[in-house]
């Protein structure tokens, strides 16, 4: 049987690309999953793991989507290989279980943890450099501007939180973050 990994990196990315691929190969059960791939304990990719049986061919549209290191793709698939299933990487093809099969495995597995790496250095160069700008801020932007949020604590004086949350569409949580913030500066 052809069983198939989809992942993306965060809710608000889209698995639909990798799942057309993956039925465009014949795959009928499909594991999905946005996880991040920096960790290894992927509930999914655990149940596709324990489900795969001997002859079952496992299908990836890329390398990156299954696994985010070598040597964590290495084992894996040497697993997958001991148990006689085979591997198929969309952008890659059929990873054998042969001496060639393996070493060029190893090979791609290499370049796609240095291509992660990569971009993490890239990452962490943008990071560095904005840093020395004198409006940055670590995460994602405020929602709502500091008049906003203001206003919706002066509203507190006489109102619940819950009615000013449904006036301002500010959140409670975020309320209590914000005062507490300022509150920390006063002292």
């Amino acid at each position: 049987m052809r069983y198939a990994y989809a992942r993306v990196s965060t809710i608000a990315q889209d698995l639909e690309v990798q799942i057309q691929s993956l039925q465009a190969e014949g795959c009928k059960v499909i594991y999905k999953e946005k996880f991040t791939g920096t960790k290894t304990d992927r509930p999914e990719l655990k149940k596709l793991l324990e489900a795969l049986q001997e002859g079952d061919t496992l299908v990836i549209t890329k390398l990156d989507r299954f696994v985010r290191s070598a040597v964590e793709g290495i084992q894996t698939v040497k697993i997958l290989f001991v148990r006689d299933i085979k591997v198929h990487i969309l952008n890659m093809g059929l990873v054998e279980n042969t001496p060639t099969g393996r070493l060029i495995f190893n090979i791609l597995s290499s370049l796609a943890e240095f291509e992660r790496d990569m971009i993490v250095e890239r990452t962490q160069e943008g990071k560095a450099l904005a840093k020395q700008r004198g409006d940055f801020r670590e995460g994602r932007p405020r929602k709502h501007s500091k008049q906003q949020v203001l206003h919706a604590l002066g509203l507190l004086k006489t109102h619940t939180y819950k009615e000013v949350e449904a006036m301002t569409g500010i959140k409670k949580r975020t309320l209590i973050n914000r005062k507490n913030e300022l509150e920390a500066k006063q002292l």
